[in-house]
């Protein structure tokens, strides 16, 4: 049988009244019912908890609705049930839970406990009890980014060192780390080991009446803990990789630098080399600044989720708590100083950009003078050349009308008047040459008129 996550009796109510009421935002349905978007299943004590959490990158939402439909009796299930990214599925004897994250899909498998998985067994073998055929979990899509057995018992935990020394030999006898949550409802036991069927462990250990709501929302911490905490170390590797190219590309920013302040190269053989560093940083950055912000979000979820534990310490022994984040802790802020130094990096390219470009600035900004310069100097040579030929100008034009004047004294001769040309022409010459220059100041007066 299929359970899906259904609509809130106050949700219903809303559409009931939403003729009262001004038009639903898009979303405010979707935004509304978030908060019971993954709900803590309700497990009855003593029970044995299979999660898997695989990476969903390029494995699709139908992917996995095809991988869910090969269980038994799920050949009718619906690819719209999918949807909200919750789906918990029930059978006769077990349930299995699938959620779609950002960045994995967790399926989680709720059965009961097989005889032979008790605190006076050591080391019981838990995968031959799936209840799930093999070959499907082994087929599921993805890439196994974490795999848990979480084994839930109802025992008697007033002596809490009586407890965790059962709770030890069920571990082999190895060393483990273990809480009492709750201020002492419960006590949670570890290894942080990864067995060769692929698997950690976790033992919880609850007193007899846990409710069965209790048991889920300690069972849903506890698998998300784990879960974020891997999630948030994969950050790590990215930052160690990146290690060398951050401090080639800051031995190169330097050596930019150092050449930058001591002149030695060309604007354009610096701008070169400085933006081959900055493409570096920036590629970097594009590939890897959601891997640390993604980092330092499941931080936080693993925090988050520690403080609502509630640990107890239980004297001799490191709880949780404690075990984890001091080994997650100078994960975490390796890659939190990479991410730091990667922005750093990228801002101290920024400031020796805007330094070369000042240089190149002033260096065109000199340029530019010196043309203007020489511009100037040649208007100047152009004004004298000018003048020069205006005087020239005007020399031929009055030889051109004095000449006029002397053809028509002599045609004034040859028709019989009293003249003598040539005295006439030499006489004109002083009117017609200050006649030239006046018109010529005057074209020169009504040009500057119109600029």
């Amino acid at each position: 049988m299929t359970s899906l996550p259904a609509s809130s009796a106050a949700t219903a109510d809303t559409f009931a009244a939403s003729t009262a009421l001004p038009p639903d935002d898009d979303w405010r349905e979707m935004l509304h019912n978030e908060v019971h978007a993954r709900p803590s299943a309700r497990i009855r004590l003593p029970a044995l908890v299979f999660t898997v959490a695989v990476l969903n990158h390029g494995v699709s939402r139908e992917d996995e609705w095809a991988h869910l439909k090969q269980l038994p009796g799920q050949a009718g299930l619906r690819l719209e049930d999918l949807h909200g990214n919750f789906l918990r599925l029930r059978f006769a004897d077990h349930t299995l839970k699938w959620e779609r994250h950002t960045e994995f899909t967790r399926y989680a498998v709720v059965q009961p406990l097989p005889e032979g998985a008790g605190l006076d067994h050591a080391e019981p073998a838990l995968l031959d009890q799936l209840v799930l055929p093999p070959d499907w979990l082994r087929a599921v899509p993805g890439r196994t980014v974490a795999a848990l057995q979480l084994v839930m018992l109802e025992t008697d935990i007033t002596d809490p060192h009586a407890a965790l020394a059962a709770a030890q030999r069920w571990f082999g006898g190895r060393t483990v780390v273990a809480s009492l949550m709750g201020n002492g409802h419960s006590m949670a036991v570890t290894n942080f080991r990864l067995r060769t069927d692929g698997f950690e462990r976790l033992l919880v250990l609850a007193p007899p009446g846990t409710t069965e709501t209790r048991a889920g929302r300690i069972s849903q911490r506890l698998l998300e803990i784990e879960i974020y905490r891997l999630m948030a170390l994969r950050g790590l590797p990215v930052a160690k990789a990146l290690a060398p190219v951050l401090a080639e590309s800051e031995s190169a920013l330097a050596t930019v630098t150092a050449r930058l302040e001591a002149r030695e190269s060309s604007e354009a053989e610096l701008l070169d080399q400085l933006i081959h560093v900055a493409a570096r940083v920036e590629r970097a950055t594009a590939e890897h600044q959601y891997r640390f912000s993604a980092t330092e979000a499941y931080d936080a979820l693993v925090r988050q989720r520690l403080t609502e534990l509630r640990e107890k310490p239980i004297p001799g022994t490191q709880t949780i708590g404690e075990f984890m984040q001091r080994r997650l802790s100078p994960a975490i802020a390796t890659v939190a100083a990479t991410a730091q130094r990667l922005g750093s990096l990228s801002q101290r390219i920024e400031r020796s950009s805007a330094l070369l470009r000042t240089r190149v600035d002033i260096a065109t900004e000199t340029q530019n003078h010196q043309l203007l310069a020489k511009l100037t100097r040649g208007q100047e040579l152009q004004l004298h050349l000018q003048s020069t030929v205006e005087g020239l100008s005007i020399a031929a034009i009055s030889y051109y009308v004095i000449s006029l004047l002397l053809y028509g004294g002599k045609a004034a001769k040859a028709a019989g008047l009293p003249l003598n040309p040539e005295m006439a022409a030499g006489a004109a010459i002083p009117l017609v040459l200050w006649a030239v220059w006046q018109a010529t100041r005057r074209i020169h007066r009504r040009l500057h008129t119109q600029d």
